[in-house]
């Protein structure tokens, strides 16, 4: 495994409903780094994300996260996955469900309202989540996931849905999280999020077409924007 990655594929091989899905991945994703997972809806990216976390059955191949096997109990309080779902209790205030999630995690109790304030809840924080915008859920699932101060934070599709001034805003809030260390995978199908990562997995048909930064994929391709990237690597790619 590369010095530099916190995550390493290894011909990953996956089979759902009959089908293979993911018919041989191998990547390495940077630690400390922002990356980001992109593609058409159906094209492999979270059943990759649940091979990483390891929740996934493989039919072959090798994924280790940290050093150690996907899904390895040494890994739990190390890794957070948030789901495209939001994983909130609609009876629970934010900080109800925080402190449910915290207990699991052993998360001291002071780590509840710091992360209530890293995710902007500090004013709903005794609002029931039923009663909270899908956006405002979303960040009460982002921040369960942060409680246990995860070296690795596995994201699918979590500015699904909402609207760009609150996009905007989880992507801030990523980016400090990178600053601060952790290594974040975030997975979307929204192509102008892609600016906001430091290195971009353009997915296509259960592979990965192409691994660089963002500016190195415009410039390898001579296209104004990600998504008119995305189109020429495609025609690209039908062509070799």
């Amino acid at each position: 495994m590369s010095s530099s990655a916190a995550i390493v594929v290894r011909d990953l091989k996956v089979q759902r409903g009959g089908k293979l899905v993911l018919p041989g991945v191998s990547v390495e994703i940077g630690a400390g780094a922002i990356t980001g997972l992109l593609g058409p809806s159906g094209t492999g990216k979270t059943t990759l994300i649940r091979a990483i976390v390891g929740v996934q059955i493989v039919e072959s191949g090798e994924v280790t996260v940290l050093g150690e096997p996907a899904g390895a109990a040494r890994l739990r309080s190390r890794v957070g996955y948030v789901t495209q779902t939001p994983s909130v209790y609609g009876d629970l205030t934010v900080r109800e469900n925080l402190t449910y999630f915290g207990r699991i995690l052993n998360a001291p109790e002071d780590r509840i309202d710091s992360v209530i304030d890293t995710v902007g809840l500090r004013e709903y924080a005794d609002r029931q989540a039923v009663n909270l915008s899908g956006g405002q859920r979303a960040r009460v699932s982002l921040g369960s996931a942060l409680l246990g101060d995860p070296d690795v934070l596995v994201l699918d599709e979590p500015t699904v849905g909402l609207d760009p001034v609150l996009r905007a805003e989880l992507w801030k809030e990523f980016e400090g999280l990178a600053a601060s260390g952790t290594t974040l995978l975030v997975s979307s199908h929204v192509m102008d999020e892609a600016m906001h990562c430091h290195q971009l997995l353009l997915m296509r048909e259960g592979g990965i077409m192409a691994a660089a930064s963002p500016q190195e994929l415009l410039d390898r391709t001579g296209a104004p924007d990600m998504e008119t990237a995305f189109l020429r690597l495609i025609e690209e790619d039908k062509g070799s």
